[in-house]
C-alpha cells in the first residue's frame, strides 16, 4: 500500500524554485512533429517497468496540440512552476478520440484516466492529516522527487456525471474534479475555464482555508489499471489571475 502511494505521488510532478508576483506563462509546447519543449518533461513512476504515456506534438483543425496516448500506460507532462497568489483560474481546450470505457476512479482496479489536467499545491505538511502526513514524510524519504502535498486533477471521465469531486483511490492527496463526461463530446474541441482556488477549497478546504503557491501543471492520461488505450488532445493551457 505504502509502495502503491509513493509511486502514484513522487510520478506526478517534478518542480522548480522561483516565485512570480503575476500569472507565469506557460512555455508553448514547441514544433509540431518533435517531443514538448522544456520545461515541459515526462514524469513517470521512479522504476518504471510499464510503457509510457506518449506526448507529441501535433497540428490538429488549425491548432498547435499536444497528443496524449496510453497503451496500457502511465505517465504525466509536468510544467514546473512557483506562483504565489490568492486568485488563479486555469484555462485549456481539450478534445478525445478514444476515451476508456473500463475506467472506474472509485475503484484502485479502475482508476485510469483518458485525460486529465493537473495543479499541485505547495500545502504545508502540517495541515494534511496524521496519517497522511505520515505516508508523505515516508514517500519524501524514498524518492528525490519532489513529492506535493495537494493537487488538483480537472478530468474527462467516461461514466462519472460532471461535477464530480472525488479522491484518487490510492492516496487522498490527489484528488479529481470531473469537468466533461461521456462520449457526447467526443472527436470535438471544448473550452474549459476552472477557478483554481475555488476548487481547491472544495477539495482541500478542511485542511487549509488559503490556497498555497501552485508549484506545478501537468498533463496526463493513464490506462495501466485497465489495460486499455486512451487518446485526446490538449491545447491552449493558461494560467489567468
Amino acid at each position: 500500500m505504502r509502495r502503491s502511494v509513493l509511486l502514484l505521488l513522487s510520478a506526478l510532478f517534478g518542480f522548480a524554485s522561483g516565485v512570480m508576483a503575476q500569472a507565469p506563462a506557460l512555455t508553448p509546447f514547441g514544433a509540431s512533429g518533435g517531443a514538448p519543449a522544456a520545461p515541459w518533461h515526462v514524469v513517470g513512476l521512479p522504476q518504471q517497468t510499464k510503457p509510457f504515456t506518449q506526448f507529441s506534438v501535433v497540428d490538429l483543425d488549425g491548432k498547435r496540440a499536444l497528443k496524449v496516448e496510453s497503451q496500457e500506460a502511465y505517465g504525466n507532462l509536468v510544467h514546473p512552476l512557483n506562483w504565489t497568489t490568492t486568485s488563479a483560474k486555469l484555462a485549456w481546450q481539450w478534445r478525445i478520440e478514444q476515451p476508456i470505457e473500463a475506467s472506474d476512479l472509485q475503484t484502485k482496479g479502475g482508476d485510469d484516466t483518458a485525460l486529465k489536467v493537473c495543479v499541485s499545491f505547495d500545502l504545508s505538511i502540517d495541515k494534511i492529516p496524521f496519517g497522511d502526513r505520515q505516508l508523505l514524510r515516508f514517500a519524501r524519504s524514498k524518492t528525490t522527487e519532489p513529492v506535493p502535498a495537494a493537487t488538483v486533477c480537472y478530468v474527462w471521465d467516461a461514466k462519472l456525471a460532471a461535477g464530480t469531486a472525488l479522491d484518487n483511490a490510492f492516496t487522498k492527496r490527489i484528488r479529481y474534479m470531473v469537468v466533461r463526461s461521456g462520449p457526447q463530446k467526443l472527436n470535438q474541441w471544448t473550452s474549459e475555464r476552472r477557478d483554481v482556488t475555488a476548487d481547491f477549497l472544495k477539495l482541500f478546504g478542511s485542511e487549509s482555508d488559503t490556497v498555497p503557491p501552485i508549484i506545478g501543471v501537468a498533463i496526463g492520461a493513464d490506462s495501466d489499471n485497465t489495460k486499455s488505450h486512451s487518446v485526446g488532445y490538449v491545447t491552449g493551457v493558461a494560467l489567468e489571475p
